[in-house]
């Protein structure tokens, strides 16, 4: 088997993110982009990638970190955070659940089916808080094009296509305080982003979330390894249907409202933060209730 060559490989996948990011113009001069940057290999390339973008383009970049809570788990991934932003000279906002929620992720999970529902929603929300607040013109996240394929199935299992909307590499302003999300690694596979961070010798946080197992994602990701290994060319076969869906005309209607207790953009009268944080104040009612 020939030798991979280090040069090539970053050549072929840096190639890649810049046709996606100007063929859908996903940013464009003078724009505040801000990274979700976890200090997994996916968000790790994403500020890689825009960082050498900037020579072709003048905008700039800052990038945000969130510490969910999980004890022996996300240290590490924020150092990694730290040190890339560092090495790239990328300013870094570190928020946490515990600071802007007042609880940890291990805290409230066994309240939930899955701890990925409570995660999620917090940590989109701080997201987009925080990003606004920086005045972000949009949030870059490392969605890779594994990543887009089991969320389009998720979605398709649960019969949820509303979430169809929220698929490709871009999303459209559709709140003035909700910011739009770009994915510069939407077509890029998870194979190339890990192969990437190996041959570059990249400080990346490796560990698996000790709670996905528990999620359906995982179930799907393991499904489509197997189907891939398998049946080479299957994922890319699920994109094409994909983006085939993608191009009809969307007639999906995805007018928001603010939420009525915190402001924040939602498809409801109360966000879904605000939704769960009532059930989890209810929920430690009730504990205290039953203690006395």
């Amino acid at each position: 088997m020939a030798r991979l060559d280090k040069d090539e490989f970053n050549e072929m996948i840096f190639s890649r993110i810049n046709k996606l990011i100007s063929d859908y113009d996903l940013i464009k001069e003078g724009e505040l982009i801000a990274v979700a940057l976890s200090g997994g290999k996916d968000s790790v390339l994403t500020l890689h990638a825009l960082k050498a973008y900037q020579e072709f383009l003048d905008f700039d970049l800052v990038a945000i970190s969130v510490d969910e809570g999980i004890e022996g788990y996300r240290k590490h991934g924020v150092d990694c955070a730290i040190q890339n932003a560092r090495d790239l000279n990328v300013k870094l906002i570190q928020k946490s659940f515990l600071d802007e929620e007042g609880f940890c992720l291990d805290d409230i999970y066994s309240k939930f089916k899955s701890a990925c529902i409570p995660c999620g929603v917090f940590r989109r929300n701080i997201l987009n808080k925080t990003a606004y607040g920086l005045g972000a013109s949009k949030i870059a996240t490392g969605h890779n094009l594994d990543d887009e394929i089991q969320s389009f199935l998720m979605s398709f299992a649960r019969g949820d296509t509303i979430k169809f909307s929220k698929f490709g590499p871009e999303l459209d302003v559709i709140h003035p305080k909700l910011i739009p999300r770009i994915k510069p690694l939407w077509n890029t596979p998870e194979k190339d982003v890990g192969m990437w961070a190996v041959l570059n010798n990249i400080s990346i946080h490796l560990d698996e979330c000790p709670y996905s197992h528990l999620s359906l994602r995982s179930k799907i990701k393991e499904f489509l390894n197997i189907s891939e290994d398998k049946y080479p060319g299957i994922k890319l076969n699920v994109m094409k249907s994909f983006n085939e869906i993608l191009n009809f005309e969307n007639e999906i209607n995805t007018n928001l409202e603010e939420c009525s207790i915190c402001g924040e953009p939602t498809s409801s009268s109360i966000c879904k933060a605000c939704e769960l944080k009532d059930l989890i104040s209810k929920d430690c009612e009730s504990h205290i209730t039953n203690e006395y």
